[in-house]
C-alpha cells in the first residue's frame, strides 16, 4: 500500500466513523444543557417535551441508530498538520466516507443539486456541501451534520457599525420569526464582523463550542431569547435555546457583518484524530 493510499483510508475511514457517531450521539456537553434545563423548567408541557426528547436520545443510543430522521448534510471542518499533503485527495477521502456512512448508518440521503433538485443519493454529489481545511498540529476531521430545519431559519446582516448594539435584537428577532419550525431548544451560533460569507461561517463554527461555559454577553442574548417564551418544540416554556455561542473576527471599519446560525436541540457534532 502507497503512503498516499494509507491517508486516504484513514481519512476516508475517520470521515465514516465521526458521521456515524455524531447522528446517534451527542456530545456530553449538548447533553448535559438538555438535561440541566430540564430539570428547572416550570411549564408541565414543556416538561413532557423534555421527556420525549431524552427518551428519544437514549433510544437511539441503545439501538444504535439516528437520532433524527434528518441525518443533515455534512459539513467537514479538516485540521491538517505540515507533514500531510494538501491535495484534491483529501477532499476525495471525505466524500467517500460520507458515501459509506450514508449506505451503511444509514444516512438519508438529503444533498440535491440546487437548481435541477437532482438528488445523488450519496449525499455528496457534485461536491460536498462545505468541507473546510486549516492547518493545526494534529491531523483531525469533524463531522457536523446540519439538518434543513433549523438551517432554513438562520440569517445574515450588513448593520451599521454604529449599531453594534442592535445584535441583540437581530438575534431575538431571528428566533421569533423561527418559532417552532426550528425543533427549539436551539443552540444558537452568532458570528460577528469578518465579511458577509465570513459572519456565516464564523457562526456555524459557533455551534462547535462547548455548551458549558457563556461570557457575560452571550448569557445576555441566551436570556433575551428565552424571554420569549417559545419554549421546546414551540408549546411553550422557560427555555427557547440551551445556549448562546459568538465567534468574532474583524472586520472592515465601515461593516459591521452578523449572522445567526440557528441549530435544533439535536446539536451533532464529533471530532476524530486521523491515524495513518
Amino acid at each position: 500500500m502507497k503512503p498516499d493510499d494509507s491517508l486516504h483510508y484513514a481519512l476516508a475511514d475517520a470521515t465514516f466513523r465521526a458521521y456515524r457517531e455524531a447522528v446517534i450521539r451527542l456530545p456530553p456537553d449538548v447533553l448535559r444543557a438538555i438535561e440541566m434545563a430540564a430539570a428547572a423548567e416550570t411549564n408541565p408541557v414543556a416538561r413532557g417535551e423534555f421527556a420525549n426528547i431524552l427518551k428519544n436520545i437514549e433510544i437511539a443510543e441503545r439501538l444504535g441508530v439516528p437520532m433524527c430522521q434528518d441525518t443533515g448534510v455534512p459539513v467537514v471542518y479538516l485540521t491538517v498538520p505540515p507533514d500531510v499533503p494538501f491535495t484534491q485527495s483529501l477532499y476525495d477521502s471525505v466524500a467517500e466516507g460520507v458515501r459509506r456512512a450514508t449506505q451503511e448508518v444509514p444516512l438519508r440521503p438529503n444533498v440535491v443539486d440546487p437548481l435541477t433538485r437532482h438528488n445523488s443519493n450519496d449525499n455528496t454529489g457534485r461536491g460536498m456541501p462545505a468541507i473546510h481545511v486549516r492547518p493545526g498540529a494534529k491531523f483531525t476531521v469533524t463531522v457536523l451534520p446540519k439538518g434543513a430545519g433549523a438551517e432554513n431559519m438562520s440569517r445574515t446582516a450588513m448593520l451599521l457599525p454604529s449599531r453594534k448594539d442592535q445584535i441583540e435584537t437581530f438575534v431575538v428577532e431571528t428566533v421569533y420569526l423561527a418559532g417552532s419550525r426550528p425543533c427549539p431548544p436551539l443552540v444558537i451560533g452568532l458570528g460577528i464582523g469578518s465579511t458577509f460569507d465570513g459572519a456565516a461561517a464564523l457562526a456555524k463554527e459557533a455551534l462547535l463550542e462547548p455548551l458549558d461555559t457563556m461570557t457575560e454577553y452571550e448569557q445576555q442574548i441566551l436570556a433575551a431569547v428565552n424571554r420569549l417564551g417559545i419554549g421546546v418544540m414551540g408549546l411553550g416554556g422557560d427555555t427557547t435555546a440551551l445556549a448562546v455561542k459568538v465567534k468574532t473576527a474583524g472586520c472592515h471599519t465601515a461593516s459591521l457583518p452578523v449572522a445567526v446560525n440557528i441549530q435544533c436541540w439535536a446539536n451533532r457534532h464529533v471530532t476524530l484524530e486521523v491515524k495513518q
